[in-house]
């Protein structure tokens, strides 16, 4: 059975026993404690919390899901992974143990023919928490599991929470005994090679304190509701029903390494390490396309930095097994024909996926050539100094700066005869791992700062929003914090956080920053407000400073938004959404939204592209996007349901999470976007959009600034200043401009290139006296010298192999000159064939001058260069210089 029928044969199954079917989650986790979703359970954290209310009492779906914590072991062994998928089936408040345990027992073992997946209910094994008396009874007495296939063991293996204080509970996992070619008989608890887990039933019923780890906290009691969560990894099961040894083997996988093997020529199963590399890719080309699929781009933090590795993780892996050129496409393609029967999107979505794949391969082969440069000077450093180990902190900054695994340093060192200190380098891996694992769990406390908003959610519901018709109104104040903490009142100069039970203060999200305004009291008591959140759902908080008087908790208020400010924020969103359609129209569906910015007057956009978006097409989108305010559209804006949504074509915005109802804003026939923020009535009144330009914030993601209304008038009035202005200095029109400034400048380049070219021949003409001044140190001519301040780099190079060539007759030359450019010292040394037979090396030689001028230096055995910051200790180099061709000649 094909990985795609397991998915969906696991949502009918359960959609025909009342459950509401639900999609993937995006991997970026909407959870500030998360960088990427974790488990399956995870986007269904806000209805188990009782944050938000749930679509159905029943809910099922399949969850696309990251790990990444064992990196390093992927590939090492068949069990670790970075992606999977979860399948869940989960009850608020509805069916508890005896519902969970029979729909399990239902879906594994009733034949194919009735919608289950045939499974042998023989080859099952059950194991209970410790003490869970009911979910032992269930499975003996209801179901039939025969006793000797039922174990207890504790809580780290058998009791779920969330590692913070809230629902908690007992599991119960499902177990399939894949035979004794696996290992020795005795169920869960002796062997989970042999009886691998196939699915947990979590049991939350039970609210847990604080405490650190799986075991150390208490149980509070008891929840109001019981809930279900339980989890199949769809990978463990393919592997049973696909009749393969490891999830390596199954359908989604295996394609991507016999590509892999195709474009390598290796053969799975023939050699240890290329097995390990085979594996390597086909995970990490896999979590790759799914990670891009949902927006993630390659970077240095967060995410993007999670993907880079990965996918640099891949493509070194590849050429160990000795590709050449790029092969991250076919790679990619392969999953996405592959999974793409799961998921459509992907295929839909595979330019732009194969676009940034590419653009990060490309990168990474530039890199590894950097850093191999980096590598073979620390080499050479380690040799001068007489070392046979590469420290490890080398080591590390290759990993972490250049994106070296660690066994490309160990393998190029040996090449160079050195070893690595691999415990320094895991000693800096592990800080940085160690710091990683704090940074988290400091903001994993954040769960409870949140707890004062729950309680006024709890108490007074959520905020009503009335800013999309008003700018004012009357509400009451039902929260109230000051310095963080909740308070029955505050006074002036206090620092708050207000809680309104409705309010016109539009808050931060979907790109469009926040309202300010103010909020007043009958009492004559008022308070700035400065910004406004939503840290839980439905709860904004308005942040701000009480001005005059006194505020409390129950007070009646007025509460009004700066108008104006508020409009010229709507017009940026408005202009958005046109430049959003207008760069889709141009550059196609690749141009998708990855983030945006709305402020008064200007806006940023930040879209998919592989390069450089050209100056031309970037015209023809402004020229669009104004068009369209001449046509005066009426904008509007409509709730339906998301499939209504999607059925009539509307865009979702970036970083946006959306419910079963949601807000559609309709731009006449231009644009159709998901979208919760406020907008203009009619596109006339944006007046004018101006875009600033684009650049690259990314690989694969650039950003367009540009300028709204009023603000894009000013910059265009001010522009035309600038060229009345030009037009006064170089005497000609408007549009004869460009031609007479190009002109102008490229009069200027061919005097510089006069006068480079004048200093160059001047510094050349030295070259014969240079010759005739040079001294015979035991059998080698070497000439030294100081030529004139300001000679470049460049050319103080040419005048020393000038020099080199000229010395006749097979004779050793060392050449060693110093100049001093804009303050600092600065030399080129080389050597002849004949010279560096007698060990005469440029590097070395460099890195001796280089130090007495208090700098550094290196290079290849025939040239080098180097620098330092003391221009008065050019004599002293110049004598270190002779003494070492002394010493070693």
């Amino acid at each position: 059975m094909e990985s795609a029928e397991i998915r969906r044969r696991w949502l009918s199954f359960f959609e025909e026993r009342g459950h509401t079917a639900v999609p993937s989650a995006s991997l970026i986790a909407d959870d500030p404690t998360l960088l990427l979703v974790p488990a399956g359970m995870v986007p269904f954290k806000p209805y188990f919390l009782g944050e938000v209310k749930p679509p159905a009492p029943r809910v099922t779906s399949v969850q696309k899901c990251v790990r990444t914590p064992d990196i390093e072991e992927v590939g090492k062994t068949t069990r670790h992974g970075t992606f999977f998928q979860m399948c869940g089936n989960f009850s608020f408040g509805d069916y508890f143990k005896e519902g969970a345990i029979q729909l399990a027992w239902e879906a594994l073992t009733n034949s194919v023919e009735d919608g289950g997946y045939g499974l042998d209910p023989e080859k099952l094994w059950i194991t209970v928490y410790l003490d869970d008396d009911e979910a032992e009874a269930i499975w003996r007495d209801k179901i039939g599991v025969p006793a000797e296939r039922i174990q207890r063991l504790g809580k780290k293996d058998n009791f779920w929470s969330m590692g913070v204080p809230g629902p908690c509970g007992p599991c119960s996992e499902i177990n399939y005994d894949r035979g004794p070619e696996f290992g020795v008989e005795g169920g869960p608890a002796v062997n989970d090679e042999r009886y691998v887990e196939i699915w947990n039933l979590v049991f939350m019923q039970y609210e847990r304190g604080a405490g650190d780890g799986k075991e150390d906290f208490p149980i509070l009691g008891d929840l109001p509701s019981q809930n279900i969560d339980t989890g199949l990894g769809l990978e463990r099961l393919a592997m049973i029903l696909q009749g393969v040894q490891n999830m390596y083997e199954t359908d989604t996988l295996r394609v991507v390494m016999d590509k892999a093997t195709e474009l390598t020529g290796v053969r799975y199963g023939a050699e240890k390490g290329t097995d390990v590399s085979l594996r390597v890719v086909a995970d990490h080309i896999r979590t790759s396309v799914m990670l891009i699929g949902d927006g993630v781009t390659p970077g240095n933090e967060g995410r993007g930095y999670v993907l880079r590795r990965i996918m640099r993780r891949a493509i070194r892996n590849m050429r160990l097994m000795g590709a050449t050129g790029s092969v991250v496409k076919d790679l990619v393609d392969v999953v996405i024909d592959t999974m793409g029967l799961q998921y459509p999107e992907l295929i839909t979505d595979r330019k732009r996926i194969e676009t940034v794949a590419l653009a990060e391969e490309a990168a990474f082969l530039k890199a590894l050539k950097g850093g191999t440069n980096i590598l073979e000077t620390a080499v050479t450093e380690t040799k001068a100094a007489g070392g046979q180990v590469l420290a490890g902190d080398k080591a590390f900054l290759l990993h972490d700066t250049w994106g070296f695994p660690i066994d490309l340093t160990l393998e190029m060192a040996a090449e160079q005869g050195l070893s690595v200190d691999e415990d320094g380098f895991r000693r800096l891996m592990q800080e940085q791992r160690d710091k990683a694992k704090a940074d988290a769990r400091a903001k994993k406390t954040g769960h409870a700062d949140l707890s004062a908003y729950r309680e006024v959610a709890d108490t007074s519901g959520a905020t009503e929003f009335t800013g999309y018709t008003a700018t004012a109104g009357e509400s009451t104040i039902v929260g109230l914090l000051v310095d963080g903490v909740p308070s029955p009142a505050a006074t002036e100069g206090d620092e708050v956080e207000v809680v309104l039970d409705r309010t016109p203060f539009y808050a931060e999200g979907g790109g469009q920053l926040a309202d300010t305004g103010r909020i007043r009291l009958d009492t004559g008591a008022v308070i700035e407000i400065r910004d406004v959140q939503k840290p839980v759902p439905g709860v904004h908080v308005h942040k701000g400073v009480v001005q005059v008087g006194e505020v409390t908790v129950g007070a009646p208020v007025f509460a009004s938004i700066d108008s104006t400010r508020r409009r010229a924020i709507a017009r940026a969103h408005s202009a958005t959404h046109l430049t959003h359609q207008a760069l889709r129209d141009a550059l196609g569906p690749t141009a998708a939204q990855a983030g945006s910015e709305n402020s008064p007057g200007r806006f940023r956009f930040d879209f998919g592209s592989p390069a450089a978006v050209p100056g031309t097409v970037l015209t023809d989108v402004e020229q669009r996007i104004n068009e369209v305010l001449s046509r005066e559209l009426d904008v509007r804006a409509e709730v339906m349901s998301i499939d209504d949504a999607k059925k009539q074509g509307a865009i979702a915005e970036f970083g946006e999470k959306y419910g079963e109802r949601v807000r559609v804003v309709t731009i006449g026939d231009f644009s159709k976007e998901l979208c919760g923020g406020t907008h203009v009535h009619n596109t006339a009144q944006l007046g004018l959009v101006k875009l600033l330009g684009e650049s690259s914030i990314g690989s694969g993601v650039r950003r367009i600034e540009a300028l709204v209304g009023v603000d894009a008038y000013n910059f265009l009035a001010r522009e035309h200043t600038v060229v009345a202005q030009l037009q006064e200095l170089v005497k000609g029109r408007a549009e004869e401009l460009p031609e007479k400034i190009a002109g102008m400048l490229g009069k200027l380049k061919d005097a510089e290139k006069e006068i480079e070219k004048f200093r160059a021949e001047k510094v050349l003409a030295a070259a014969a006296g240079l010759v005739e001044s040079a001294k015979d140190v035991r059998g080698v001519a070497l000439v030294t010298g100081q030529v004139p301040d300001g000679t470049s780099a460049d050319d103080l190079r040419k005048l020393v192999l000038d020099v080199r060539g000229r010395i006749q007759g097979g004779r050793p030359a060392v050449v060693a000159l110093f100049t001093t450019a804009n303050g600092r010292p600065l030399t080129v040394i080389a050597t002849n064939e004949a010279a560096r037979e007698r060990g005469l090396k440029a590097g070395d030689l460099v890195r001796t001058a280089a130090k007495t001028l208090g700098g550094g230096g290196g290079g290849k055995p025939d040239v080098a260069q180097g620098g330092g910051t003391n221009p008065a200790a050019i004599a002293d180099a110049v004598a270190a210089v002779e003494r070492l061709v002394t010493e070693t000649a």
